[in-house]
């Protein structure tokens, strides 16, 4: 039990757009300096990890959520919602800068999974945001290894992997059904995909 929920707070949706932006900058050759590559890095961890703890934090002091699990569908429309709005507005900010649009699209594309996860609440279907950002991450370097035309099989291999203990351990706690488990990782890796051949 210790090691699934181990497994659910090291790659929780917070934590995973860090992780892929530190691997973007990583793997992708770019004209940014180091300094620079800090502050884009700083942003997308305040806005994407500072920001919605904040959030639940504030939700759970006034009662609007029980736990910082948001288990219900009840307690998850009010975050998602805001959650849109935070993405969106980051995908705008970096698609308008040129060397930025990948990370734009990157944030264009949560945007959308987190839209498909809203829209699914009204069938009361409470979609695994876990996988989700598994699915968006494993979609994203998906679209560079097109883009770039660089071999990105390894990252994006290890992002499945990960995805696949990540749904056990999601299976295991009896967070979601398997079908809520397979369901937002396949959102997920839609959402880029859709969001690079629109824009």
């Amino acid at each position: 039990m210790k090691f699934h929920k181990f497994i659910s707070v090291i790659l929780h949706p917070i934590v995973i757009p860090t992780i892929g932006i530190l691997l973007y900058f990583i793997l992708i050759q770019s004209n940014f300096n180091s300094n620079q590559k800090f502050a884009v890095l700083g942003l997308i961890f305040v806005t994407t990890y500072f920001i919605p703890l904040l959030i639940l934090i504030l939700f759970k002091r006034f009662k609007l959520i029980k736990s910082f699990k948001a288990d219900s569908i009840q307690e998850r429309k009010i975050p998602i919602a805001m959650m849109i709005v935070l993405f969106y507005l980051l995908g705008n900010t970096l698609y308008g800068v040129t060397n930025l649009r990948d990370l734009g699209i990157l944030f264009y594309a949560t945007t959308l999974g987190l839209v498909f996860i809203y829209i699914l609440f009204a069938f009361k279907i409470k979609t695994s945001i876990h996988l989700m950002s598994l699915g968006i991450t494993s979609g994203f370097f998906f679209i560079l290894n097109l883009i770039y035309n660089q071999n990105l099989t390894i990252v994006i291999a290890c992002s499945l992997l990960l995805s696949g203990i990540l749904a056990s351990a999601r299976l295991h706690l009896k967070a979601h059904t398997l079908q809520e488990v397979y369901l937002g990782f396949l959102l997920g890796f839609l959402s880029p995909i859709i969001v690079f051949y629109f824009l």
